[in-house]
């Protein structure tokens, strides 16, 4: 498994060194969209990784987060966690922090910190699941802008073990179909829909 460093600093703007950017650069050189309108989202967060003095700042208005759909792969089981912001049912992730630039480390420490989960691992690797520019709602002091989410799968053998960052972000343990009737979000159902199948592989 890879070895994941975490940050407790909160990430102001500044410009990422070459090794960074490449880093950034490279996973989504890699990744190979399935659908046309995913590959125009990969296309756009390409040009901001190759020009965007940081393209993780949350000061832009499309920046780039990490995030994960945390799975139990014997009960074939998805974890969804309540974004009070987003007023839905949505997987786990969010922003990197100060010194972060691989967006699995991004998500994997997420992951982690908004589940309470210690024993999660990339399933069934650690490849890019889904890549997608979702919009984000006026809030918290933060005009209306756009995150170009990258997203992986972690596995957990412990799906008791979760526990609740706080009380205003619940999880909830569902199958496929739970998850689906639950979710509003089309590239959500779209990353859902792509676990179904790797349970089923």
């Amino acid at each position: 498994m890879r070895r994941i460093t975490t940050s407790i600093s909160t990430r102001t703007a500044t410009s990422l060194d070459s090794s960074e950017r490449s880093r950034l650069l490279k996973v989504l050189e890699a990744y190979g969209p399935s659908a046309t309108d995913e590959a125009a989202d990969v296309e756009r967060l390409r040009a901001l990784a190759a020009s965007a003095p940081d393209p993780w700042t949350r000061a832009s208005p499309l920046h780039v987060t990490g995030s994960a759909l945390v799975v139990h792969p014997p009960t074939k089981r998805v974890l969804l966690r309540w974004h009070e912001r987003q007023q839905g049912w949505l997987q786990v992730g969010g922003h990197g922090d100060a010194g972060e630039s691989d967006p699995f480390d991004v998500a994997f420490r997420e992951a982690a910190e908004e589940t309470g989960l210690r024993d999660l691992v990339p399933w069934p690797d650690a490849s890019v699941l889904q890549v997608t520019i979702v919009p984000v709602p006026a809030g918290k002091g933060e005009p209306a802008h756009e995150h170009g989410d990258i997203r992986y799968a972690f596995a957990t053998s412990h799906p008791e073990a979760v526990s609740a960052e706080t009380p205003e972000a619940p999880l909830a343990w569902l199958t496929i179909d739970e998850a689906l009737a639950r979710v509003g979000e089309d590239n959500l159902r779209v990353c859902l829909e792509r676990v179904a199948a790797l349970f089923e592989a």
